[in-house]
């Protein structure tokens, strides 16, 4: 079913609205964000354009650098979409709706949500074929891959995440790679995970 997008509910930096917000914002300049110089470039795309000026905070949180329990600012969201050539955060959702809107649902899945573990905290997850992580919580979103067994993540790989559903798809962010840079990745993207256990 096709969600209608509500300008009266404010998102989180894991909205499906605010993930595609980001995403156009990555187009718009080129590359991908996951570092706090990558940041400091949008901020300075944003003040040649816009004569805005944001916080290296702000970027930080929206993109899930940092953690956050809060809902961005309508400032925040109505500079953002100005930089991408709308006239606010309502006109980008409508532009959003005209072009076949964002596909999302409430998603009632069994599985862990982030905020309710402890640091030091280990979850298990499976997808299909045949592949197995040890996850082990570090505190702010941040986790480190303990094990690995026929997944593309290595052992000691750390990312952020905000939840593990069963029958959905892990989605994870901030991976550091080998040579610095950071990356998303996507596991059981058909399927979902076929397993979440805490241990």
């Amino acid at each position: 079913m096709r969600s209608k997008l509500n300008k009266y509910i404010m998102p989180t930096q894991f909205s499906p609205e605010i993930v595609q917000l980001r995403n156009d914002i990555e187009k718009r300049i080129g590359q991908a964000l996951h570092s706090p110089a990558d940041f400091q470039l949008l901020i300075k795309h944003i003040w040649l354009k816009q004569h805005t000026i944001m916080s290296l905070s702000t970027i930080k949180r929206l993109w899930g650098y940092v953690e956050s329990n809060g809902a961005p600012r309508i400032s925040t969201l109505n500079t953002l979409a100005r930089f991408l050539d709308h006239a606010d955060w309502h006109t980008y959702l409508v532009a959003l709706e005209q072009q076949g809107g964002i596909e999302s649902a409430l998603c009632t899945s069994e599985g862990i949500q982030t905020a309710d573990l402890h640091v030091g905290e280990r979850i298990a997850v499976a997808w299909q074929p045949n592949r197995q992580c040890v996850f082990r919580y570090l505190g702010n979103n941040q986790f480190i891959v303990e094990d690995s067994k026929n997944a593309k993540l290595q052992q000691g790989t750390t990312f952020s995440a905000a939840r593990f559903m069963i029958d959905q798809p892990m989605y994870l962010d901030n991976i550091l790679l080998a040579d610095g840079t950071r990356t998303s990745y996507v596991a059981g993207k058909r399927n979902g995970l076929t397993s979440v256990t805490k241990l």
